[in-house]
């Protein structure tokens, strides 16, 4: 539920209508999650997406004209405060990184149980991170190369108590005034800390971030 205790509002962006009209049932006899409106490609989720207002587009990557992925980028150059979650039948490492980098906060494939899908949906409504176990492995795959290459440095480098939760928090998904809030600092000083770890960590982004705070323990996909 929302803070002020209405369900969480999902546009689905699905090609095919029986996926669709799946999901619907599945959302829908959920208290605290509601179906806004569905739509079978890029170009109409963009047109729905600003009269509709969800918390969250759940799209599939593969489909006719725009595919998820490119209509994630433009959908969140237009609605950055719109989280997308990203369920499609492919699970390879092409299609899972492209997603972060498009900027989906949630990344779970259609064969993912019914109460992973639906956890997913209240994550990703929240503004957290969510990554399927499934894809996890793609993560570690992924550190551990960029460590061997020398392009991350494998160890803490003097990080303080405040900048590793700061990390914590940002691989988590939170937001700059979301850290702010729960470390009762002002915004300012939580991009301060940001900037200084990514600094002294070597890293450029909230994906390397994210993998970093896998490795380190500092956040868990269960």
């Amino acid at each position: 539920m929302t803070e002020r205790g209405l369900p969480f509002r999902v546009l689905l962006v699905e090609d095919h209508a029986v996926v669709r009209a799946g999901l619907r049932l599945l959302i829908e006899a959920e208290d605290d999650l509601t179906v806004v409106g569905e739509c079978a490609d890029g170009e109409s989720a963009l047109e729905q997406a600003s009269s509709l207002d969800p918390h969250v587009i759940m799209m599939d990557v593969s489909m006719p004209g725009m595919n998820g992925l490119e209509a994630a980028r433009k959908l969140l150059e237009r609605f950055p405060r719109i989280n997308i979650l990203i369920l499609t039948m492919h699970e390879n490492e092409e299609y899972f990184f492209q997603a972060l980098r498009a900027g989906a906060l949630g990344y779970v494939p259609k064969s993912a149980p019914d109460t992973e899908v639906l956890a997913a949906i209240r994550a990703v409504a929240q503004g957290k991170t969510y990554i399927h176990p499934s894809v996890a492995h793609l993560l570690v795959n992924q550190y551990l190369s960029s460590v061997e290459g020398g392009k991350i440095r494998d160890n803490p480098d003097g990080l303080t108590d405040r900048e590793r939760e700061v990390l914590r928090l940002v691989a988590m998904g939170y937001t700059n005034k979301e850290i702010a809030d729960k470390l009762s600092i002002s915004i300012h000083t939580v991009h301060n800390h940001r900037t200084n770890l990514m600094a002294k960590l070597n890293l450029h982004d909230r994906l390397d971030l994210l993998k970093y705070a896998l490795k380190k323990g500092l956040v868990r996909i269960d």
